[in-house]
């Protein structure tokens, strides 16, 4: 099969994971698919635009057994594999003919996670030393990869991820019997935390990581706070939250209860358990509401103790997890838009990071009386006033 080819298949098939920066304001824009086969994905850069990313994997082949994964061993699919020399190659060629910012390298588990892993490390080798390549590499830490696996992908790579996938042992068990959960996933997650810590070898490689929400039978609270702890204990730049789809994989739970398992609590009204596109655009609210909750954490200064969840542990489906919390804390406002500082400005519906730092430099040229004289859009100046006082 030519590269071209090979590609195709590979490209496509590196869609289910999204550690890679890709946008999230809308979840069903994470990726798209250019003329050519190979999927493309939104990133944002240090600037603060959009670039492009090519990501592929070396092989869909896989050793490993996990259930929510269409690549899974004894699945009939097409296994192809690409050389390290080849896929380089392709790389390099298709940076002359169209502009990108970086490559994402992943694949599935050829045999062994450090042979899997020596693959990878040779393709980013060869671009870094043979092309000269000084652009964005981003390579997936392969679980249970050896630790100089890891040192020498740290090495050479802009950034990398390892897939936490469920927090905690329990709910991993339910979806893989031939990985450990310790060793192969919270062990290596440790490690590049300590490798990538300020101070360190490799502190300018960025890390990120990935749950499967609804494939197994976790809670959202046990999400975010592992979340919560990946963010202060262990320093990961960035969190990714990937909707389980029916058809990706075997359930790990049969039934009605694995229906309402997805959502991660009783579905609202009007949805419909027994329909798969009702159910998959609950499971999206899901993934959403998560994001949201993670974006409180990274640029609303929340913490995981201030999070509402229903009974079962879950956010709710229907409203915004920072519109809930103005819910049930009435006391705290009004805020002032000329004395209260970023972090009471950031709880005010409608207020974001970029207009709250608008407001605090504003009133060091002048007093401001209303949030009108900012000029902020009509439908956040409508959420925002009833909360705040000049």
């Amino acid at each position: 099969m030519e590269t071209t080819s090979k590609l195709d298949i590979l490209s496509r098939d590196a869609q289910y994971d999204l550690s890679c920066a890709c946008s999230t304001k809308n979840p069903l824009e994470h990726r798209k698919q250019a003329g050519d086969g190979n999927w493309l994905y939104p990133v944002t850069v240090a600037n603060g635009g959009t670039g492009i990313m090519l990501k592929t994997l070396l092989s869909n082949a896989c050793s490993n057994d996990c259930r929510y994964c269409p690549l899974r061993q004894n699945q009939d699919t097409a296994r192809v594999v690409l050389q390290p020399e080849e896929l380089a190659s392709f790389y390099m060629s298709l940076l002359s003919k169209r502009r990108l910012i970086g490559i994402f390298l992943s694949s599935g588990v050829l045999g062994t996670a450090d042979y899997t892993m020596d693959r990878l490390v040779a393709t980013a080798d060869i671009l870094r030393k043979r092309y000269r390549y000084k652009g964005y590499i981003h390579i997936k830490i392969i679980p249970g990869a050896s630790r100089a696996a890891i040192d020498q992908a740290l090495a050479l790579a802009s950034a990398v991820s390892l897939n936490i996938e469920t927090p905690g042992a329990d709910h991993f068990a339910k979806l893989s019997q031939k990985k450990h959960y310790l060793e192969d996933i919270i062990d290596p997650l440790k490690y590049i935390s300590e490798r990538t810590a300020k101070g360190s070898p490799h502190a300018k490689v960025g890390k990120t990581s990935q749950f499967i929400v609804g494939a197994s039978d976790e809670s959202d609270r046990e999400i975010l706070e592992y979340s919560w702890g990946m963010y202060r204990r262990l320093g990961f730049d960035r969190l990714y939250f990937s909707a389980y789809q029916g058809g990706l994989g075997d359930p790990a739970i049969p039934g009605e209860q694995r229906r309402i398992s997805l959502l991660g609590q009783e579905p609202p009204a009007g949805m419909l358990l027994n329909d798969p596109v009702s159910l998959s655009k609950g499971l999206l609210v899901r993934e959403h509401r998560l994001y949201q909750a993670d974006f409180l954490f990274r640029r609303y200064r929340f913490s995981f103790d201030e999070l509402l969840f229903d009974s079962s542990g879950n956010l709710d489906l229907s409203k915004d997890p920072k519109q809930l919390w103005v819910e049930h804390h009435p006391e705290f406002f009004p805020v002032s838009l000329s004395h209260s500082g970023k972090d009471e400005l950031l709880r005010v519906p409608g207020l974001g990071p970029a207009l709250v730092d608008r407001i605090v430099k504003a009133r060091k040229e002048t007093t401001i009386k209303s949030l009108q004289t900012l000029r902020i859009p009509e439908h956040l100046l409508k959420k925002a006033s009833p909360f705040v006082i000049p």
